[in-house]
């Protein structure tokens, strides 16, 4: 198969450092050319993915107007030289504008709260050659609000990326790794950590807003360095499996409907269990008491972090292995790939 991929034009593919759907983005370029078919790659100028061809996008900015018509031409050119079987779309859906009343079958992968008004317009005009996935069931529940076909492929992990850690020490710290901000409940991971008397790493970006600057100063900052509580910044690749791997759990216990969360299963990938919320797609993650705990308050965070000793952490990266995995996320993929293509053959036969 001929696949043209395209990612949000903000980061390179692969992510230098944050950057979750660009990973997965590169990942499924590398996984398809592996298999042996032919990968195109519409994204950020910067971008290193092994893809067999390349096509940088003109404009930097997804929310800026023209950066977005300079992008809608450069994805109709792309499909005009490169000539794809199916085209997966991983940016926004006003570049697929002028190519979707063609009978090229296109999928349209969401990795956020989908736009009901945009995904339904974009179901009428493309007359049943799109459709949709969405990284989580939560994720394509909102979308069928509107209409469409849609199909849940999960997010994934390259597992040969993370070391599985059978045993940790006694005294092995919490971490939390993520954006420092409050949706993703770094504060909630602070006072847990506190008051389980167990030590916190804090690992990730800061949020340079208004709202960013105050809550670091007001809820993180006036913590660090006093009763275990640290914070290294951001990571990379080799620094997150070394943090993950020695963590005895790491604790993200988001504020809000999480899409997915690639770090849930990065962390189990290194058999690190997790401990988080009933938001968003965490339930589809993380399976309660197995995998690790989903939690309500604060008084059940501290409980659940004095079970970690309970969950197996072998049974942790099994679950990456069997539902998270490169592996399994290309094969769904290909899967559908040559489903609508072969669909796609039957109906122009037909006309």
């Amino acid at each position: 198969m001929r696949i043209l991929l395209t990612a949000d034009p903000e980061l390179p593919i692969p992510p230098k450092l944050y950057g979750g759907i660009e990973r997965i983005v590169d990942l499924l370029v590398t996984g398809l050319e592996n298999r042996g078919h032919t990968v195109g790659l519409v994204a950020h100028p910067e971008s290193t993915s092994k893809a067999s061809q390349f096509f940088p996008w003109w404009g930097k900015q997804s929310q800026n107007k023209l950066d977005a018509l300079k992008n809608t031409k450069v994805l109709w050119s792309a499909v005009q030289k490169f000539q794809p079987d199916i085209l997966h779309s991983f940016s926004r859906i006003f570049y697929l504008l002028p190519l979707l009343n063609s009978s090229l079958p296109k999928i349209m992968s969401y990795q956020r709260n989908p736009s009901l008004r945009t995904t339904s317009w974009g179901t009428k005009l493309a007359r049943g050659s799109l459709t949709f996935t969405g990284c989580s069931d939560y994720i394509c529940g909102i979308g069928q609000q509107a209409g469409g076909v849609w199909h849940t492929i999960h997010n994934c992990v390259e597992l040969e990326k993370y070391t599985f850690q059978a045993t940790v020490k006694s005294d092995a710290p919490l971490v939390f790794l993520s954006r420092v901000e409050r949706i993703k409940g770094a504060h909630q991971a602070i006072a847990a950590a506190r008051q389980a008397k167990k030590p916190l790493i804090i690992a990730g970006n800061q949020v340079n807003s208004e709202e960013g600057k105050n809550y670091w100063e007001q809820e993180i900052a006036p913590y660090l360095g006093k009763d275990g509580i640290e914070y290294i910044g951001p990571v990379n690749d080799e620094q997150k499996n070394e943090l993950l791997g020695q963590a005895a759990a790491m604790i993200v216990p988001i504020q809000w409907d999480e899409p997915f969360g690639i770090v849930f299963a990065e962390a189990l990938a290194c058999g690190t269990p997790v401990i988080s919320c009933h938001r968003g797609a965490l339930p589809e993650i993380v399976r309660q008491g197995i995998d690790g705990y989903l939690v309500n308050n604060l008084d059940e965070a501290v409980t659940a972090i004095a079970n970690i000793p309970k969950i197996n952490r072998e049974r942790c990266r099994q679950r990456v292995e069997q539902c998270f995995s490169a592996d399994v996320a290309v094969s769904k993929y290909e899967h559908l790939y040559h489903s609508l293509i072969f669909s796609n053959t039957l109906v122009l036969a037909e006309n």
